[in-house]
Formats: C-alpha cells, structure tokens, sequence
C-alpha cells in the first residue's frame, strides 16, 4: 500500500519554473518529476556509500625485516632516511 505525504517546500523561483516546463514537455506532473529526481538523488548516494571498496594496495615481499619493531614508529623512520642527507 502506497501513502503519499502533503508537505510544502522552498525552492529557488528558476529551478520551480525549469521543472515546471519539463514536466510539460515531457507530459508528466511537477510532482511525478520531483518524485523522479529524488529517488535519482538517494539512490545515487545510497548506491555510493555501499559500492566503495579500498584498493588493494599490498605488494609481494618478504615481509618485516628481522630486528625491525613495528611498534616503534621513529626506528622505522630512521631506518628508511637512512643514509639520505637531512
């Protein structure tokens, strides 16, 4: 079953009128446009936030070196500068 919500919304006077002439154009109602744009829009950014995947940005190696601890942040760092003038 399919309710439908009176409500009242501020829009910009160019954007009302452009929506008003497609809709005209396009043979629908103002609101059936609306309805279009915005289940567009959430869609969209619904469809966004679930389709995001980090990339997978690992590499073959071997691993941490002997006698490198991965807790100690600066001996990393040192050992990576090392030999490279300040």
């Amino acid at each position: 079953m399919v309710t439908h919500m009176k409500t009242t919304i501020d829009i910009a006077d160019s954007l009302f009128e452009a929506t008003r002439t497609a809709a005209a154009r396009e043979g629908t109602t103002f609101r059936a446009l609306v309805e279009e744009g915005l289940r567009t829009v959430l869609g969209t950014r619904k469809g966004k936030a679930e389709r995001f995947r980090l990339r997978d940005a690992s590499f073959k190696g071997k691993g941490v070196q002997p006698g490198v601890d991965v807790r100690d942040w600066d001996a990393i760092a040192s050992q990576i500068y090392e030999g490279r003038g300040a």
